[in-house]
């Protein structure tokens, strides 16, 4: 079976490359697969922080006021604090900047986060794949190549026996 890659907007059938060539694009798409892996990761970890946080909004509600609550300093490091004012939250919207929203609002900032978080998963889910079943293709030609070498050389060296 041939396999196609698209180079410089022209297509490369990958069965005729030579096998210096064949290790030089699986390590290329080996360097990509991981790139777009972490990017997803990355993503992943951003959508999971916002949607703790939406979920954080639940509790601030007015029965839950002068409730003590748990703040945290760090990931790890907790203070104990007291819910004061339910009406409104102060939300890191990055580089360092707070903004003071109502709650209803600081849900609907995290929602759209979380939305377009997804929305940049879902477009580097599909090349994750592509890059992924090129970087297979590509072994397999690589292996049989390789194969296909050590029986000429076996052959080879019956023949000078």
């Amino acid at each position: 079976s041939k396999f196609k890659m698209a180079s410089k907007g022209q297509q490369v059938d990958i069965t005729t490359l030579p096998v210096p060539q064949l290790n030089q694009l699986n390590q290329q798409l080996e360097q990509e697969v991981e790139f777009f892996q972490n990017s997803l990761s990355q993503l992943k970890m951003a959508q999971a922080k916002f949607i703790d946080s939406q979920e954080c909004l639940d509790t601030v509600k007015p029965e839950n006021e002068g409730k003590d609550i748990l703040v945290p300093l760090t990931s790890s490091m907790y203070v104990t604090g007291q819910l004061r004012d339910t009406s409104s939250v102060m939300i890191d919207v990055g580089t360092g900047y707070y903004v003071e929203k109502d709650v209803a609002k600081a849900k609907l900032y995290f929602k759209k986060k979380i939305e377009y978080l997804t929305k940049q998963m879902e477009k580097i889910q599909p090349a994750l794949q592509d890059k992924y079943r090129t970087k297979q293709a590509v072994m397999e030609v690589l292996q049989m190549r390789v194969q296909a070498q050590i029986a000429a050389q076996q052959q080879a060296g019956g023949v000078k026996s």
